[in-house]
Formats: C-alpha cells, structure tokens, sequence
C-alpha cells in the first residue's frame, strides 16, 4: 500500500513542480469572494445566533472567533451540554476556497456543511424544523429575511445567508501575498530561505495554490506509517469511515496553510500543539525525510507570513483551555 502512495506522491510532486515552477502559490484577492447585501448581513447575524443549536447556548461564532483566528484554539470542539467532539475545528477563514468542507471532506459546498454542526449531537444537536421556527417566531429576524429572501426564513434560506456571508471571510494582504505582489521587503531572507525549502523539501506538492492547500485529498502517512506515530494521529480513519474503502484509510482534505500559524493546536485530532512539532511530523510522515532543525526553523517561519488580515487587522492566536 505505501509503495503504491510513494510512487502517487513522487508522480503529484512532478506534476505539481511543472505547473506550478513560477507561481506555486497564489495571493488571495484583495476583494472579498462576494459583495456584501442584505443576505450578507443577515448570514452575518445567523453566525452569531444561539437559537441554532437546541438549547439556545452556542453558535457559530463560539466555535469559530472571527475576532481572533476563526478557530476556537481547542483540541477538538465542544458542543451543547458540554459534549466534546470528535476533530478539531478548522479555521472559517477562506474556508470558501477549500474544495471540500470537513478534514473528510464530506460536504461538496459551504451551504452542505452547514447540515453537519446543525444535527451533530455533539455540536449543536438541532434540527431545522426546530431553528426555523424559532427564527420565523422573531418579528426582527423574519422581517429580514422578508427583505432579502421575499419569504420567511426556511431552510435553504437560512443555509444561503450564512454561506453567503462565509463567503466573505477571507484573509488578504498576508506578508507573503504582499511579497508575491512585488513587495520583496515583505519578507525577511530567512522567511524567503524557509520558502525555497518548503518547495525543495516537497511540502508544495500539496500545499499550493491560492489556499496553500484545500485543493485535494491525501494519506495522512503517505510515506511512513502513520500507526507508529506516539500521538493519537492513527485513530481517526478519515474518509474510509464514509466510503469503507480500504484506499482512502487516513485520507483527509488537506488543510489550507493559511495563517496556520494562528490555528494551533494542529491536524484533524488537534493532539499536535506547535508548529514545529506539527512540520517535524509532515517532514517524516508526509515526505519520508529527515530535515535539520534549522531548515525546519525556516519553513516555521515561512509559514508564519501566511497571516492574513480580516476587517484590516492581523489574525491572532486564540488560545483556550484543552
């Protein structure tokens, strides 16, 4: 099996070192994915509202801190009555550049992952009969969806106003998009010396393009057997607990590398707490290879000017109790 991944990766690295020799990754737009309208505005609300989730105790925003890193800095997430989930939250932010949404990449579009929190017992264990009637039951709430649905608040409306207003949760004007732009002083020498090893050392083969990643699946463990890992990494099956493929056994989306430095703890089970750590294990299990810790430290600090900005201001790290 891993002979087969070996010969795939080495095949996707020279792939990917053709297409992408000059631009392997992309700078995110200046202006956001969509406009922002009255759906907008009103998806903006929704993220906020408690009374999607059963009890009327958390929300979107609880799990994913717009004012902070769009993650909630847990291990794994937490729902209604305390429940502890079973993956880490990723971050919201450019989520509508992924091409799939879940580390399994079970849902196909931002308004299909909506479904996955909103019936989860473990996050906010409600149903839609039960939200919409609470929305509609708001003379404020069903106004606004009046005005920009023509309808009462239903189903597909409420899932159209908050991908919509997702939509516009992108990062721009990070230090290397601005370095990608022509700004050469964006960066220092050591984060541009980190970067010419992120793309000797293989990391670009999957993390490319305008979300450094998100753009396909891949074994976590494609070139080390990931079970011998001392973390918890081996536990989750990833997309074999949906396909029952023995193929897709630990294969994940992966993850965007967009201000990952703000994101920690790290991989699907959150059991990885630092970025070096974190480029120790992608470095070993992902490439095959040993590194000394100065490259590592340089592909640290590469990865460290993927910090975007939302509303002007520069993602921080939000930090939380396990």
């Amino acid at each position: 099996m891993f002979t087969k991944h070996l010969i795939v990766a080495a095949l996707l690295y020279t792939l990917c070192a053709d297409v992408f020799a000059d631009a392997p990754i992309s700078p995110i737009p200046i202006a956001p994915l969509v406009a922002s309208s009255g759906k907008t505005t009103l998806g903006g609300q929704l993220f906020s509202d408690a009374r999607l989730s059963h009890d009327n105790s958390i929300s979107c925003v609880d799990c994913h801190a717009l004012n902070f890193s769009g993650a909630d800095g847990r291990r794994v997430g937490k729902g209604i009555k305390g429940a502890t989930g079973r993956r880490n939250v990723p971050s919201v932010f450019n989520a509508a550049l992924n091409f799939r949404q879940f580390w399994d990449g079970r849902a196909e579009s931002l308004e299909d992952q909506i479904d996955g929190p909103i019936s989860d017992p473990l996050e906010m264990g409600s149903s839609w009969s039960e939200i919409v009637g609470k929305l509609n039951a708001d003379p404020q709430i069903r106004n606004a969806f009046q005005k920009a649905y023509a309808t009462d608040a239903t189903e597909a409306s409420v899932k159209d106003a908050i991908a919509s207003f997702e939509r516009t949760l992108t990062t721009p004007n990070s230090r290397f998009d601005r370095f990608l732009r022509g700004d050469e002083k964006a960066i220092s020498a050591s984060e541009r010396g980190g970067y010419e090893l992120f793309k000797g050392y293989g990391c670009i083969a999957c993390h490319q393009g305008v979300n450094v990643g998100g753009n396909m699946f891949q074994v976590f463990g494609v070139m080390g057997n990931i079970d011998a890992y001392a973390g918890s990494l081996s536990r989750d099956l990833g997309r074999f607990d949906l396909t029952h493929n023995q193929t897709d056994r630990h294969v994940f989306k992966v993850p965007s590398l967009r201000n990952v430095a703000v994101t920690g703890p790290y991989f699907h089970d959150g059991s990885v707490h630092t970025l070096e750590q974190a480029v120790d294990v992608m470095v070993t299990y992902q490439l095959g290879r040993t590194a000394p810790e100065g490259d590592k430290a340089l592909i640290v600090q590469f990865l460290g000017t993927l910090t975007g900005e939302y509303q002007g201001k520069a993602l921080t790290q939000l930090k939380t109790a396990p």
